[in-house]
Protein backbone atom coordinates (compact mmCIF):
# COMPACT_ATOMS: atom_id res chain seq x y z
CA UNK A 1 0.00 0.00 0.00
CA UNK A 2 1.52 3.55 -0.96
CA UNK A 3 0.42 7.04 0.41
CA UNK A 4 1.40 10.00 -0.04
CA UNK A 5 1.25 13.09 2.30
CA UNK A 6 0.53 16.63 1.13
CA UNK A 7 1.64 19.36 3.69
CA UNK A 8 2.18 23.08 3.77
CA UNK A 9 -0.62 24.58 2.18
CA UNK A 10 -2.89 27.20 4.13
CA UNK A 11 -3.67 31.00 3.68
CA UNK A 12 -1.69 33.45 2.49
CA UNK A 13 -2.42 37.06 1.26
CA UNK A 14 -2.11 38.13 -2.47
CA UNK A 15 1.90 38.43 -3.03
CA UNK A 16 2.56 35.61 -0.49
CA UNK A 17 5.18 32.94 -0.70
CA UNK A 18 3.81 29.23 0.22
CA UNK A 19 6.02 25.24 -0.07
CA UNK A 20 4.19 22.49 -0.22
CA UNK A 21 5.72 19.15 0.29
CA UNK A 22 4.48 16.11 -0.32
CA UNK A 23 6.21 12.31 0.97
CA UNK A 24 5.22 9.03 -0.34
CA UNK A 25 5.05 5.94 1.79
CA UNK A 26 4.97 2.40 1.38
CA UNK A 27 6.96 -0.56 -0.38
CA UNK A 28 8.35 1.28 -2.74
CA UNK A 29 11.07 -0.04 -5.20
CA UNK A 30 11.43 3.11 -6.95
CA UNK A 31 10.08 6.47 -8.42
CA UNK A 32 9.65 8.12 -12.02
CA UNK A 33 7.74 10.49 -11.41
CA UNK A 34 6.21 13.34 -9.20
CA UNK A 35 3.61 15.85 -9.80
CA UNK A 36 1.42 18.32 -8.18
CA UNK A 37 -1.96 18.93 -9.71
CA UNK A 38 -4.65 21.55 -8.60
CA UNK A 39 -8.34 21.70 -8.94
CA UNK A 40 -10.27 25.10 -7.87
CA UNK A 41 -13.65 24.75 -7.24
CA UNK A 42 -16.27 24.16 -10.47
CA UNK A 43 -12.96 23.83 -12.53
CA UNK A 44 -10.83 21.04 -13.71
CA UNK A 45 -7.86 19.50 -12.39
CA UNK A 46 -4.88 20.93 -13.89
CA UNK A 47 -1.05 20.00 -14.18
CA UNK A 48 0.78 22.82 -12.06
CA UNK A 49 4.37 21.14 -12.05
CA UNK A 50 6.05 18.02 -12.40
CA UNK A 51 9.73 16.38 -12.37
CA UNK A 52 11.00 13.15 -13.41
CA UNK A 53 14.21 10.86 -12.05
CA UNK A 54 16.34 12.40 -14.31
CA UNK A 55 15.32 15.57 -12.97
CA UNK A 56 13.45 16.76 -16.20
CA UNK A 57 11.13 19.46 -15.46
CA UNK A 58 7.76 20.64 -16.64
CA UNK A 59 5.31 23.96 -15.55
CA UNK A 60 1.97 24.54 -16.33
CA UNK A 61 1.39 27.95 -18.52
CA UNK A 62 -0.30 29.77 -15.49
CA UNK A 63 2.22 29.09 -12.83
CA UNK A 64 5.28 29.59 -15.25
CA UNK A 65 8.30 31.79 -13.55
CA UNK A 66 6.14 31.70 -10.20
CA UNK A 67 6.58 28.18 -8.54
CA UNK A 68 9.58 25.99 -8.75
CA UNK A 69 9.50 21.78 -8.02
CA UNK A 70 12.43 20.27 -6.59
CA UNK A 71 12.21 16.44 -5.40
CA UNK A 72 14.40 14.54 -3.25
CA UNK A 73 13.56 10.99 -4.60
CA UNK A 74 15.94 8.98 -1.71
CA UNK A 75 13.02 10.34 0.43
CA UNK A 76 9.99 9.85 -1.45
CA UNK A 77 9.84 13.40 -1.55
CA UNK A 78 8.54 16.15 -3.88
CA UNK A 79 8.45 19.89 -3.23
CA UNK A 80 6.87 23.14 -4.70
CA UNK A 81 7.82 26.58 -3.98
CA UNK A 82 4.89 28.86 -4.60
CA UNK A 83 5.75 32.39 -4.96
CA UNK A 84 4.07 35.51 -5.86
CA UNK A 85 0.89 34.11 -5.28
CA UNK A 86 -2.64 35.33 -6.73
CA UNK A 87 -5.84 34.46 -5.98
CA UNK A 88 -6.44 32.62 -8.68
CA UNK A 89 -4.14 30.04 -7.69
CA UNK A 90 -6.52 29.16 -4.70
CA UNK A 91 -7.20 25.46 -5.17
CA UNK A 92 -6.70 22.37 -3.75
CA UNK A 93 -3.15 20.82 -4.52
CA UNK A 94 -2.70 17.25 -5.14
CA UNK A 95 0.57 15.57 -5.61
CA UNK A 96 0.77 12.36 -7.83
CA UNK A 97 3.57 10.07 -7.85
CA UNK A 98 4.32 7.41 -10.48
CA UNK A 99 6.01 4.43 -9.32
CA UNK A 100 6.69 0.57 -8.62
CA UNK A 101 6.30 -1.30 -5.67
CA UNK A 102 8.23 -4.71 -4.34
CA UNK A 103 4.73 -6.40 -5.01
CA UNK A 104 3.84 -4.27 -8.39
CA UNK A 105 6.79 -3.72 -10.71
CA UNK A 106 4.43 -2.01 -13.33
CA UNK A 107 4.48 1.35 -13.13
CA UNK A 108 1.23 2.97 -11.34
CA UNK A 109 -0.17 6.28 -10.06
CA UNK A 110 -0.87 7.11 -6.83
CA UNK A 111 -2.56 10.55 -5.32
CA UNK A 112 -2.48 11.99 -2.23
CA UNK A 113 -5.69 13.62 -0.46
CA UNK A 114 -4.45 17.36 -1.23
CA UNK A 115 -4.06 19.99 0.88
CA UNK A 116 -5.73 23.64 0.33
CA UNK A 117 -4.08 26.95 -0.66
CA UNK A 118 -6.05 29.78 -0.16
CA UNK A 119 -5.19 33.43 -1.15
CA UNK A 120 -6.56 36.39 -0.42
CA UNK A 121 -6.42 39.58 -2.42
Amino acid sequence: QVQLVESGGGSVQSGGSLRLSCVASGEILSISVMDWYRQAPGKQRELVASINELGNINYGESVKGRVAISKDFAKNAVFLQMNSLKSEDTAVYYCRATLKTHMVQRAQSYWGQGTQVTVSS
